[in-house]
């Protein structure tokens, strides 16, 4: 064995000394690099944390706020049909319990939608559909809906146009009405003195983008605080909890209403103090409008072309109905309007009865007029009983009766061959109107169907007489 004489050793001790050096440092280094990371990574989770809390206590709370909006409406609605069933009850008694019970469905009706809205925004599911549409008498058709009710609260409801206006725009009415009556319906909410003003204009083009209809709706109302701006537009909150207490509501209207707007190519924006009222700004995309006339005085335009109020006359009806429906009372309900109006009204359960008794009654020579189809019903859904009928060779008419009112389901009953689509819940003029359109649609002439082959039978489609009138 080779020993290290003294001065070797002499020499070898700070070269290892050095190199324990270097490995010290490199391992402190690296402790530190780890410290700082791992410090990182806590603050990330404490942050993760208190996000988790805050969005569990916003579920908390938005369940709650939920719970009451469905709740209220629903108590009046049961309250006051147990007040018409007394038999002490007026007539004026009765009309005024059964307007109280059509205002609370119809508020249902619209937390039920926007929670909807909602769903389908966040899973990328909302389609839109545009078309050309008058700003002008979308704006007047608003106005009038809610003049109503700021009257009753004490408030005016005025409504300017600042030339020049574009006489039609491209967007989907439907979605901008909507985002209207919230962002109206909200001013005239939260204000208790003064009025509402609303300020149509079209908003100059800047850093090379093209014009936007602008919407302003200023009030008088209560205000917002910094805290409130920041949170306005998340869903389900509102400026705070006594809010919610005083005037009501779920929070969702503006959160659907602002992502709704950013579809249309636009957006909504806030200006508020406490006390001194709040003013909001909607933008959308008009669409193209080279060539598009301009309004210099839209309030007469507005004159001109309003829409005369809807007069609720009586339906004559004169036909027979096949109605598929499953649900009892739904059941019961629609043949009631139906049958009130004069059709001969037909039930069926489920598909597989409806394929059966429109069968029938065409080889027999008197098909149904119009078949009414529940899309969703046991043993045979709507889908599958028009496909089966239209593969059988029935040409009848068949309107969709479904609770799904998206574009998308739209489609999906019209490719499966039905020919109108009535959504729920059941509003009676439009279902008396379309059963009375797509019977005068089977009246019309068909081109004769092929004679059967030899040996086969004849056409189990019989002849169609059908005689819906109003």
């Amino acid at each position: 064995m080779r020993m290290l004489t003294p001065a070797v050793e002499k020499l070898s001790l700070p070269r290892e000394l050095e190199r324990q050096k270097s490995t010290l440092e490199w391992a402190y280094r690296f402790l530190a690099r780890s410290v700082e990371t791992l410090e990182k990574r806590i603050k990330q989770l404490a942050r993760a944390r208190d996000a988790a809390l805050l969005t569990a206590r916003l579920k908390s709370r938005s369940l709650a706020n939920l719970s009451h909006e469905i709740r209220t409406p629903m108590t009046a609605i049961l309250g006051y049909v147990d007040l018409l069933s007394a038999p002490d009850t007026s007539e004026a008694e009765r009309r005024e319990y059964l307007e109280t019970i059509r205002r609370n469905g119809e508020h249902l009706l619209r937390v039920l939608d926007n929670v909807l809205d909602l769903s389908k925004i966040g899973a990328g599911k909302m389609t839109l559909e545009r078309k050309a549409c008058s700003p002008v008498q979308l704006m007047e058709e608003v106005a009038a809906l809610m003049r109503r009710g700021a009257t009753e609260r004490g408030l005016t409801l005025e409504v300017e146009y600042r030339a020049p206006i574009p006489a039609r725009i491209e967007t989907d009415a439907t979605r901008f009405r909507q985002i209207l009556v919230n962002l109206v319906g909200n001013a005239v909410k939260f204000t208790e003195r003064g009025g509402v003003r609303v300020v149509v204009s079209l908003v100059s083009a800047n850093s090379g983008r093209a014009p936007r209809l602008g919407v302003e709706v200023s009030d008088t109302g209560i205000g917002l605080t910094a805290e409130g701006r920041a949170t306005l537009f998340a869903p389900f909150t509102q400026a705070d909890r006594s809010i919610t207490r005083r005037f009501g509501g779920t929070g969702l209207g503006l959160a659907v209403s602002k992502q709704l707007a950013e579809l249309l190519g636009g957006d909504i924006t806030v200006e508020s103090e406490p006390g001194e009222g709040t003013r909001f700004t909607l933008t959308i995309d008009p669409g193209p409008l080279e060539g598009v006339p301009m309004l210099k005085s839209p309030t007469d335009a507005a004159a001109e072309n309003a829409t005369p109020p809807a007069v609720d006359r009586d339906f004559v009806l004169r036909g027979r109905i096949l109605l598929a429906e499953d649900t009892p009372d739904i059941q019961r309900l629609i043949a009631f309007f139906l049958r009130k109006a004069g059709a001969e009204v037909t039930l069926a359960e489920d598909g597989l009865r409806a394929c059966e008794l429109a069968t029938a009654a065409a080889a027999s020579g008197t098909s149904f007029d119009v078949i009414l189809m529940d899309m969703q019903m046991p043993e045979l859904d709507g889908y599958g009983a028009t496909t089966r009928l239209r593969a059988g060779g029935y040409h009848g008419s068949i309107v969709a009766l479904t609770a799904h009112s998206t574009q998308g389901d739209r489609r999906r009953c019209l490719t499966v061959g039905c020919d109108g689509f009535v959504s729920k819940p059941i509003d009676r003029r439009t279902l008396l109107e379309t059963v009375q359109r797509h019977s005068a649609r089977a009246a019309a002439p068909r081109p004769p169907a092929p004679s059967p082959p030899p040996g086969q039978g004849a056409s189990t489609r019989g002849v169609r007489t059908p005689s819906l009138a109003r």
